[in-house]
C-alpha cells in the first residue's frame, strides 16, 4: 500500500492548535493488513487520516487515541492481539477477537497544543514575555480583544491601556492565571475598580511575577513566567486545556464487544426498534442470523 505523507497535515493541525494523536505501526505479525511504518492521525472527535490496519484494528486505535486526548496521558505503545494476553510492561494490551489473526503494535503519541499565554500590551515587558515564552516552547499571543478558549494565562502589561477590559474578560472566562504588571499601589486600585465579584478580583496577581528584585524588562518577564509555572505546578494534575471537542458518538458491537465509531460506512442493523452498530460485516451477519444469542 502506498503510504500517505502526513507531515504536512500534522503541521497544519499544530498551527491551528488542534489536538491529535499520531499513530505509527511498529510491529505487524502476519496475517495483518498493516505494515511497520504505516501511520495515521486521529483527532479528538475520532476522525482518522491515514492507515494503521483494517476496520477492527482501526476502531481499537481510534478508541485508544480518543481516550489519550481526554485523559491527558502521555505516549503509549498499544498492542492489539487476537488472543488474550497478560499485560506487558510499557504496553497497553488490548484483546481484539475480530482481528484477522495477526498481532500489531502501534506507538500512539498525543500532540496537544503548548500552553497559551495571552499578553496585553506592546511594552518592553510584553515583548520580553513573547521572547522568553518561545524559549519555554509556549505559545504567546497578543491580545486582540478576544480570548482563546484554551488560554492558560493572561498577562496585562499595557501600562494603563485597556487593562480593565482584559482583566475582566480573563476573570469571567476562568483563566487559570491572571496577572497585572503595575506597582503595588496602582495595581490594587485597578483591581478594586473592576466590575467583577470580589472573589474573582482576588485572583489577580499584581504586581505580576515572583519577587526576584527584577530590574530589566527581561527579568520582570522571567519572574512572571516563573510564577505561571509555579501556579500550574501547584494545581491538581489535569489534562492540557483544550478547546471543546465535538461529542464522539460510540457504540458497542454486541457480538464481539468492540467499541465502534458509527459513521456512514459502519455496518448496521435494526433490531427490536433500535439501531445496532458493528465493527465489521462478519459480526453483523452473525447478529442478523441469531439476534437472541446476543440479547445481553
Amino acid at each position: 500500500m502506498l503510504r500517505q505523507d502526513l507531515s504536512g497535515r500534522s503541521l497544519e493541525l499544530r498551527a491551528g492548535r488542534v489536538p491529535f494523536v499520531h499513530a505509527r505501526v511498529t510491529l505487524a505479525e502476519a496475517p495483518t493488513s498493516a505494515k511497520p511504518g504505516d501511520e495515521a492521525i486521529i483527532r479528538a472527535d475520532g476522525a482518522i487520516e491515514g492507515f494503521v490496519g483494517g476496520l477492527c484494528a482501526e476502531s481499537t486505535v481510534r478508541e485508544a487515541a480518543a481516550d489519550l486526548l481526554a485523559s491527558g496521558a502521555g505516549p503509549v505503545v498499544l498492542r492489539v492481539t487476537p488472543e488474550p494476553e497478560p499485560d506487558q510492561p510499557g504496553k497497553q494490551v488490548v484483546h481484539n477477537a475480530c482481528l484477522s489473526g495477526g498481532t500489531i503494535e502501534i506507538f500512539l503519541e498525543p500532540a496537544v497544543p503548548p500552553p497559551l499565554v495571552v499578553v496585553v500590551g506592546r511594552t518592553p515587558i510584553a515583548r520580553a514575555l513573547a521572547t522568553l515564552g518561545a524559549g519555554l516552547r509556549w505559545a504567546v499571543q497578543e491580545w486582540d480583544g478576544e480570548l482563546p478558549l484554551d488560554a492558560v494565562a493572561v498577562v496585562v502589561a499595557s501600562h494603563g491601556r485597556g487593562e480593565e477590559e482584559a482583566l475582566t474578560a480573563a476573570l469571567e472566562r476562568g483563566v487559570a492565571y491572571v496577572g497585572l504588571v503595575a506597582s503595588r499601589r496602582r495595581g490594587a486600585a485597578v483591581v478594586a475598580g473592576l466590575r467583577a465579584a470580589e472573589e474573582l478580583r482576588a485572583r489577580v496577581h499584581t504586581p505580576a511575577g515572583l519577587d526576584l528584585a527584577a530590574g530589566t524588562a527581561e527579568e520582570v518577564a522571567l519572574s512572571i513566567l516563573a510564577e505561571i509555572v509555579g501556579e500550574r505546578a501547584t494545581r491538581a494534575p489535569a489534562p492540557v486545556a483544550l478547546p471543546p471537542a465535538p461529542a464522539v458518538e460510540r457504540a458497542v458491537d454486541p457480538v464481539c464487544g468492540m467499541t465502534v465509531f458509527p459513521e456512514p460506512s459502519t455496518p448496521v442493523a435494526e433490531h427490536a426498534g433500535r439501531t445496532v452498530w458493528f465493527c465489521g460485516r462478519g459480526c453483523r451477519d452473525a447478529f442478523v442470523a441469531d439476534p437472541a444469542a446476543y440479547a445481553a
